[in-house]
Parts: structure tokens; C-alpha cells; sequence
């Protein structure tokens, strides 16, 4: 009988930790994106609203002639120069985007929404409809859930804008779903926000009420007095997207009542 060297001999696993080691996880779906769970969930997708979740707060709000965005920074450290975090970008006049989640994912969505406005632009000599942009954009997001070799992008956006259809504001998920929305939020703070709205919005704010309120659910959802640094408020109404400067953001900041102890 030949006699095998004990160097090609394999050890049988004897405890555990080796049997785990040598046989496969056996969870496919939590890895693979384009595979269903066996209760048909999509762990990646899933995984991605929870990056959007650890997100900083990010809120919008109709009022009678546009739309408000208001969003914190979260700066981690005083040697972070507040004006190079960038949370709000310029679409097009008439269109701003408001983000929380992966900013670098953000920033391709972004430069897609502005080359499918400049598209429209070209090709139709006129601005593109909110809806239609915000369409195409969650179009884009969901083709990420269904090809393997990517990722969905962790990433929430909160459309606004004003068109010849009337204001719109439209909050988009990494699954490629979106919504219209009244007054609406994302990242961390969303629930407490959402509770906030819920109880104090109302139809024909004026934009000065409409930021007020916008900054008060922030602050509610904090739990503490904003950062004057790292709050950001910008308006799209008739005379297009624009970022209020620091001081106009203190001014409205300096608005509100002092958090009750």
C-alpha cells in the first residue's frame, strides 16, 4: 500500500471557526446587487439609505412663491473652511438640488441633472420641467440597482424648482423612487423634521416665514442652537436659484426663539 507524505494529508477541521473558514457564507444577496433576499429586499439599496441616514439634515419648503432649502454642514472641525463643503448646487435658474449622504455621489448626480437641463435646453430651446429632470435623474439612480459591477448611489436628493407648471419640490431615494412633497427632508434628522412639518406648515407662506420655519425644524432636530457657520439657505423662486449670503442667514437665524431649556 502506497503511504501518502504527511504533507498532502489535510487536517479535518476540528472546531468551528475552521468549518466556517472552509465552506461558503451562503449569503449571496447581501453582496451581489442584483440579487433578491428570499424576502425580496435588496441589502446594497438598503445599505445606501442607511448612508443617506448618516447624513446631515437636509429640509425644503414650498412657500407662496418658490421653494426654500435649508441645510447643516455639520462641520467636524474648527479648520474646516465652512465654504468649501458644498450641500446645494445650481441646476439650472430654476432648478436647485439640496443633498445629504455621500456628498462625491451627489456631485456625479448633480453634473448629470445639469447636462440633462442643458440637453433640454438645446434640443427644445427651452428650460426643462422640474418633473421631467427629477425623472430622469431617479431613472439614472435605478439603473445602478440593476447591473452588477456598481453600486447604488448613497446619496438623497431634495429637488426644487419653479417652472411653468407651477413649484415643485421632490425628494428622491438611492432605490431610484421619488416623491413630491409639500415640505420635506433627509438625512439624519428626517423623522423629527418631517414631525415638525406635519404640525406648523402651511399653504402661502411668505419666504421669510418659509425660512423661518426651515431653520427651526433644523434646530429642532439637533436639539440644539444652529451653527452659524454651517447652515445654508438657498431660495428658486421667479427670479431664479440663489444663495443667501452669510449675513442674510444670521439675520433669519437671529429670528428665532431661544431653545426652552
Amino acid at each position: 500500500m502506497r503511504r501518502i507524505p504527511p504533507r498532502l494529508i489535510r487536517p479535518r477541521p476540528d472546531t468551528p471557526s475552521e468549518v466556517d473558514t472552509l465552506q461558503p457564507s451562503g449569503r449571496g444577496y447581501d453582496h451581489g446587487i442584483t440579487t433578491f433576499s428570499p424576502d425580496g429586499r435588496l441589502f446594497q439599496v438598503e445599505y445606501a439609505r442607511e448612508s443617506v441616514k448618516r447624513g446631515t439634515t437636509t429640509a425644503g419648503l414650498k412657500f407662496r412663491d418658490g421653494v426654500v432649502l435649508v441645510c447643516d454642514k455639520r462641520i467636524a472641525s474648527r479648520l474646516i473652511i465652512p465654504e468649501s463643503i458644498e450641500k446645494m448646487f445650481k441646476i439650472d435658474d430654476h432648478v436647485g438640488i439640496a443633498t445629504s449622504g455621500l456628498v462625491a455621489d451627489a456631485r456625479q448626480l448633480v453634473a448629470r441633472a445639469r447636462v440633462e437641463a442643458q440637453i433640454n435646453r438645446i434640443t427644445y430651446a427651452a428650460t426643462v420641467p422640474v418633473d421631467i429632470l427629477t425623472k430622469k435623474i431617479c431613472d439614472f439612480k435605478q439603473s445602478f440597482t440593476q447591473y452588477g459591477g456598481s453600486r447604488p448611489f448613497g446619496t438623497a436628493l431634495l429637488i426644487g424648482g419653479v417652472d411653468e407648471n407651477g413649484i415643485h419640490l421632490f425628494e428622491t431615494d438611492p432605490s431610484g423612487a421619488y416623491q413630491s412633497y409639500h415640505a420635506g427632508a433627509i438625512g439624519s434628522g428626517r423623522n423629527t423634521v418631517i414631525d415638525y412639518f406635519e404640525k406648523n406648515w402651511k399653504e402661502n407662506l411668505t419666504l421669510n416665514a418659509a425660512m423661518k420655519l426651515g431653520l427651526e425644524a433644523l434646530r429642532n432636530a439637533n436639539d440644539q442652537e444652529l451653527n452659524r457657520d454651517a447652515v445654508e439657505v438657498s431660495v428658486i423662486d421667479s427670479e431664479g436659484y440663489r444663495i443667501l449670503d452669510r449675513d442674510e442667514v444670521n439675520k433669519q437665524i437671529d429670528r428665532l426663539k431661544p431653545l426652552e431649556e
